[in-house]
């Protein structure tokens, strides 16, 4: 399989290229810069993202995972926080960004065996699960479920199936130290829901174990 995974530098999105990798597979990762093997990417920045659309011009894709993303507004009270610039930081990452992705190598991923995109949301996506808090990235991840949702239905008729993914509350710099699962766990079942993806399941919602997830 032929993999590219945005965000790869730290945390999940490296776990996942070292697994992929391990396991044989053609896996490609990004990062904001360049080094370590990694294609240079800036998700937020339309002109970076047509940078790697002209790098990867005619090479075939079989899934893209749009894992980039950041949570800015943790710990924020509501009287004081927030701030607009926050905002627009924030859905430039976690929601234009994986749009410029999947329109900038829609074109790879159409020559590509079985093509399908995964998008890590999360669970905070939830319209079901509402504890308060965190108000932007709750936001941006809720829109970044609403938008794999409806490419999943643009993008069936062309044979790519659409997943999105709550990776598990993991220990990394965004989850913290008490998460509940290792990066290592949440790669391999990521991995596996992208195996499993196709499009009688395209537009799932699903948790890193495969559970189905409540909108």
């Amino acid at each position: 399989m032929r993999v590219l995974i945005t965000g790869a530098s730290r945390g999940i999105g490296a776990a996942l290229l070292q697994g992929f990798t391990a396991r044989g597979d053609d896996a490609q990762g990004t990062a904001r810069s360049a080094g370590d093997g990694l294609l240079p990417l800036d998700v937020t920045d339309p002109g970076s993202q047509r940078a790697l659309a002209d790098r990867l011009e005619g090479q075939p894709l079989d899934a893209l995972i749009c894992n980039a993303g950041i949570y800015p507004d943790k710990g924020q009270s509501l009287e004081r926080g927030y701030p607009p610039e926050m905002w627009a930081e924030t859905f430039a990452t976690n929601v234009t960004g994986v749009f410029l992705a999947v329109q900038a190598l829609l074109p790879n991923l159409r020559q590509g065996t079985d093509p399908r995109i995964a998008i890590i949301s999360s669970q905070m996506a939830s319209d079901e699960r509402a504890p308060g808090g965190s108000y932007i990235y709750r936001a941006s991840k809720a829109a970044a479920l609403n938008l794999g949702r409806n490419l999943a239905v643009d993008l069936k008729s062309e044979g790519i199936a659409v997943g999105i993914y709550h990776p598990g509350w993991v220990r990394t710099d965004m989850g913290g130290e008490s998460a509940a699962i290792s990066v290592e766990e949440s790669a391999q079942g990521l991995m596996a829901r992208l195996d499993a993806l196709g499009l009688a399941n395209t537009g799932c919602f699903e948790t890193w174990d495969g559970q189905p997830h409540p909108f």
